[in-house]
């Protein structure tokens, strides 16, 4: 079943114990094949897009559902630099925090919409951190090369033309 996160109560029988798939509203415009593939493998799709919903309220709610109805499992999908997606990881990571509950977690970025890869909590925490993720650029320049594979804005920053 697929609902937007506003649409469910927070101790809706159907949460209760279930394998949660959170993912971007857009991933199934991105990327159906993988839609598809996450949406057969969990009992409840809540689907969230930080354009329209408040990523603060959104990370309350998800609290709420934690704590009312020990979900078995989540599962995050976002697509990769969507600055709007990033506060879905972050929020899933804060709602934990805040209820202190131990639930199997799994965190996927797509990536240029095609690519699906698996990252971990820690990276999260660590993209929230500017400072740190200004220390690793400056570590290992080599990096931009690779933004600039992905990141259209960071080309037509930077007068670089299609790679």
């Amino acid at each position: 079943m697929s609902i937007q996160s506003v649409s469910i109560w927070v101790k809706a029988p159907i949460l209760k114990g279930s394998r949660i798939l959170i993912c971007a509203s857009c991933l199934k415009f991105v990327n159906k094949d993988i839609y598809e593939k996450f949406r057969s493998e969990h009992d409840v799709i809540i689907e969230f897009c930080a354009e329209r919903e408040n990523a603060s309220l959104f990370m309350g709610k998800l609290a709420s559902i934690i704590r009312s109805s020990k979900p078995k499992s989540l599962t995050v999908v976002t697509i990769d630099g969507s600055p709007h997606c990033f506060t879905l990881q972050a929020a899933i990571l804060e709602a934990l925090y805040v209820t202190k509950e131990k639930i199997e977690v799994k965190q996927y970025v797509v990536r240029d919409g095609v690519e699906l890869i698996e990252i971990d909590a820690d990276t999260v925490r660590v993209a929230r951190y500017l400072s740190l993720v200004y220390e690793l650029v400056k570590s290992k320049p080599e990096i931009l090369r690779e933004l600039a594979k992905h990141s259209l804005e960071y080309r037509l920053a930077h007068g670089i033309e299609e790679i």
